[in-house]
């Protein structure tokens, strides 16, 4: 399970340009959900993934990750448990590598201390991960990883990022930067990959795509101004629609009933 009380995170603290980021966050997520983010533009969805892998340190608050204490842990230790993809398909990946020693490179992660050879093994053992994919390279191990598409690319760091067994997943608008089909592909992948994890993983996907939010996962959590000011889940879920999410986004602010910039389609 992962437990997160009070979370604070200040930019540019004491300072007349001090942001409030993430604003006494309280989250439960229990093993198995699939939580997707919504919120506009500044609303923290991005800082809040930061300070759970470890990129950034709360001010205040405390994050649990089955019962440990990982609020002041470095991402390097964070990083055999946590799993991320971003937004650019470029930052997942080493180009100058082979997609081979990529994806050893993600294994070494779950066999800490461990030294694994490329061997005829484990080179039927990555082919066969990525076959799953369905994006053909698993006839291409020794290829460089930088002369692979985006979309691609995209669906290799997802794989890294799932291979090593990871407790929580977080996907940061990772099918943002493709172009519609690939999008598809890569939530299509991502879905597959952490229904075979089902019981044992924690995912959270940041998107800017309220129908894609509504439809993928198991739980849908609403931020505004580093809050969470709305989260649903089950029946009441499926029950709602983008309209509703806009509306109840203009309640809970106290605001009139507008288009928010919220979607992208």
């Amino acid at each position: 399970m992962l437990v997160i009380k009070g979370l604070t995170k200040y930019f540019a603290k004491n300072t007349p340009h001090e942001i409030l980021a993430i604003n006494n966050f309280n989250l439960r997520v229990k093993k198995g959900d699939f939580i997707t983010i919504i919120g506009s533009n500044g609303a923290g969805k991005s800082t809040l993934l930061d300070l759970i892998a470890g990129t950034l340190q709360a001010d205040q608050g405390e994050i649990r990750l089955d019962g440990e204490v990982i609020t002041s842990q470095p991402e390097y230790r964070r990083a055999r448990w946590i799993g991320r993809v971003f937004q650019n398909p470029l930052l997942g990946t080493a180009p100058y590598m082979s997609i081979e020693e990529n994806l050893v490179l993600s294994l070494k992660r779950e066999r800490k201390g461990l030294r694994i050879a490329l061997n005829k093994k484990i080179r039927e053992y990555l082919r066969e991960e990525l076959s799953e994919l369905g994006i053909g390279l698993e006839n291409d191990l020794t290829k460089k990883v930088g002369l692979l598409s985006g979309g691609q690319r995209q669906a290799m760091t997802i794989l890294m990022a799932t291979m090593f067994k990871p407790k929580v997943l977080l996907l940061d608008e990772h099918t943002a930067a493709l172009d519609p089909e690939s999008s598809k592909k890569i939530l299509k992948i991502t879905q597959e990959l952490v229904e075979e994890r089902k019981g044992d993983l924690i995912t959270l996907m940041v998107t800017h795509n309220m129908k894609q939010a509504l439809e993928v996962g198991n739980r849908t959590i609403m931020m505004d101004r580093g809050c969470n000011i709305l989260d649903i889940e089950g029946e009441e879920r499926e029950k709602v629609d983008i309209d509703y999410l806009l509306k109840q986004f203009s309640k809970l602010r106290q605001q009139e009933y507008i288009e928010d910039r919220l979607v992208l389609g």
